[in-house]
């Protein structure tokens, strides 16, 4: 292939149309698909070095177009390539023509032969300098079995996404609304043509240096068609994979360079909520007093990948928490933090003591400043070879869990026996 030719292909890269790019998102980066046309037996492509350092090693893949080799270059920054010409300098309200000496550090050489620096912003140019004039690119060049079209993929840190959360309750009614969130870290806008997002476990292997990509930072340039306008994808649930809850976006869109991408998540139901005050804690002779902390309990009609949860109580922000994923019908629980108002005592009364262990009544006195019933729910673990409450023996290890429903101002309490044997 002549220069010429080649010259051409890498012209068409960079100022041609956006390539209409398919993403895989992950919770923790993304795979990027973009259909390529080769005209002739080498294709060139030019990365900027932001989107770069945002590779996954080794995650490079060229589907349908054999190659013999690639080779990656570091190429100098657009400015170095007009090292020795004429530019224009902006200073002191005064404008003269200039010779670049050196890019790195924008030397000039003035009409009276002058060597000094300037500011990249003082400088005019004789034709239009790319957005990342001073940045340093990647070139790749793939030497290929014959010419054809094929697909260029691989991973980025750069792209990913999050489901959020919101809970609202108002008295004894609840509901969860989620959010999706679209990241792009990167310089590099995205024309998308179809979206799937990933929630679950994907382990990746991290090699030590990047693998180059074949993708041009340049060539997609943003749509005249602003992200904010234009018809909104929905998101839908699509059949699992192995484990893995799998959305798609039902339209194309496009997603700008550093921006968040948020749309409408999944709309589950829920079957279960709850609140409580409750209290972990285990079992000692000493009296104990304190406050209970805040509990939800929720279940919902579908799987629901982990994010963040924001709670609201009638429209007030209540808290937020890290929602774990979770299949559908399977019970989250979540604390809040401590409820002042809902206080409690517990006291011991030692009935008889043995060598190996004794008999104890525990009783816990709940108080509430509440304006309605609030059920307590306490674990209390018990050590010992043998333990009994209340005559039972404890099949969880010496666990023993109360519920106790606390009238609006006022006093609930519960008391047990328990029995301990350590012979």
């Amino acid at each position: 292939m002549n220069k010429l030719a080649q010259t051409v292909i890498l012209a068409a890269l960079l100022v041609g149309p956006a390539h209409a790019t398919d993403l895989r998102i992950y919770q923790g980066f993304a795979e990027v698909r973009t259909p390529i046309t080769a005209a002739d037996t080498q294709y060139i492509v030019d990365l900027s070095d932001n989107v770069w350092s945002g590779i996954i090693p080794g995650s490079l893949d060229l589907e349908g177009l054999d190659y013999t080799r690639a080779v990656q270059e570091r190429q100098s920054n657009w400015l170095s390539s007009l090292e020795g010409q004429s530019v224009v300098l902006h200073e002191d309200g005064k404008t003269e023509t200039v010779t670049l000496i050196r890019a790195d550090d924008v030397l000039i050489k003035d009409a009276a032969g002058h060597y000094r620096n300037v500011r990249f912003e003082q400088l005019a140019f004789f034709k239009v300098p790319p957005a990342n004039a001073q940045n340093p690119s990647q070139k790749m060049t793939y030497v290929l079995a014959k010419p054809g079209k094929g697909i260029l993929s691989y991973l980025t840190r750069q792209l990913s996404w999050t489901p959020r959360y919101t809970l609202h309750a108002n008295g004894s009614v609840a509901t969860l609304s989620a959010q999706a969130d679209i990241r792009n870290d990167s310089e590099k806008p995205y024309q998308i043509s179809a979206t799937e997002l990933f929630a679950g476990d994907v382990n990746l292997e991290m090699g030590r240096y990047p693998m180059p990509v074949a993708y041009d930072q340049r060539a997609a340039a943003p749509s005249a068609t602003s992200a904010a306008s234009g018809t909104s994808p929905k998101v839908g649930t699509l059949n699992t994979i192995n484990g893995l809850y799998r959305y798609g976006l039902s339209s194309a869109f496009n997603l700008p360079a550093q921006s968040t991408y948020t749309l409408p998540f999944v709309t589950p139901r829920l079957t279960t909520f709850e609140r409580y005050a409750g209290l972990s804690t285990y079992f000692s002779l000493q009296m104990q007093q304190g406050t209970l902390n805040r509990f939800y309990r929720l279940k919902a009609d579908q799987n629901l990948p982990g994010g963040q949860l924001t709670v609201r109580e009638d429209g007030r922000i209540s808290g937020q928490t890290t929602l774990r994923p979770t299949a559908k019908g399977d019970e989250m629980e979540f604390s809040l933090g401590r409820d002042p108002d809902i206080k409690y005592t517990r006291t011991v009364q030692t009935v008889q003591t043995t060598k190996t262990g004794g008999t104890y009544k525990v009783t816990y006195t709940f108080t509430s400043n509440k304006d309605r019933v609030t059920r307590a729910e306490v674990s209390e673990q018990v050590g010992g070879r043998s333990v009994l409450i209340d005559g039972k023996p404890q099949s969880k290890q010496g666990v023993y869990e109360f519920k106790v429903d606390v009238p609006a101002h006022n006093k609930a309490s519960k008391t047990f026996t328990v029995i301990v044997d350590n012979s």
